[in-house]
């Protein structure tokens, strides 16, 4: 009988927490687990997987350079790297090397499966995401995934509308503002008021604050 889960390699070499790991993730996934760099190199180059788990120590070789390797070989395969080392300049590393994602040590199981859940829906073509607290937000299709209820649509102007303060998460735009950026010149500030209205009812009423007085900004979920 053919097993239906996707197929995840994970690149770990703790003796307690890599069986841990693989017990835990074969509830969804088909799990191969690989205990040093060269071992999990040579079994991402050459198997056909969903997604990889990369620690950052691996005996051998740094994780990062794992991930280096496997994209120059022209492995597209969607990674997320793990590292007790949690300072931007380790992360940022991470991320120029070719991992899509990164989670530091400890973590949690839920949040490592929503990782997991991003990575491959960027791979599978939803695009790149933005998070906004607990949600990943894709405007390149419209779709934002609940924390609680998976996966909805936007309008185009809904989608317009959250993507402004999305990708401008400190600034507090006046209803003005977002009238130019986002509607049509016959477009009243009415109207800003309803599709923020439009888009709390769609995802959470606090997605978007009000800003008594200014306009609004994101909303810190």
């Amino acid at each position: 009988m053919n097993d239906a889960r996707p197929r995840l390699l994970l690149i770990e070499d703790d003796r307690d927490l890599g069986p841990m790991m693989r017990g835990v993730l074969e509830e969804s996934y088909a799990v191969t687990l690989c205990a040093d760099a060269r071992s999990g190199f040579e079994t991402a180059r050459d198997g056909e997987f969903d997604a990889l788990i990369v620690d950052r120590r691996l005996p051998g070789a740094d994780g990062i350079d794992v991930v280096e390797s496997l994209r120059k070989a022209g492995i597209t395969t969607p990674m997320l790297m793990l590292t007790a080392l949690g300072t931007l300049h380790d992360r940022v590393r991470g991320l120029d090397a070719g991992a899509n994602d990164y989670l530091v040590k400890p973590f949690e199981f839920d949040e490592l499966f929503a990782r997991l859940r991003a990575i491959r829906r960027v791979y599978s073509g939803e695009g790149p995401f933005i998070r906004i607290g607990a949600w990943e937000f894709y405007p390149d299709s419209r779709a934002i995934y609940s924390p609680y209820d998976g996966r909805c649509i936007l309008t185009q102007r809904e989608n317009q509308l959250l993507r402004l303060f999305a990708e401008h998460p400190q600034r507090t735009f006046t209803r003005e503002q977002i009238l130019r950026a986002v509607f049509d010149e016959a477009d009243l500030p009415g109207n800003v008021d309803t599709y923020v209205h439009y888009v709390r009812r769609k995802t959470d009423p606090d997605i978007i604050t009000t800003v008594r007085g200014q306009g609004y900004r994101l909303g810190q979920l």
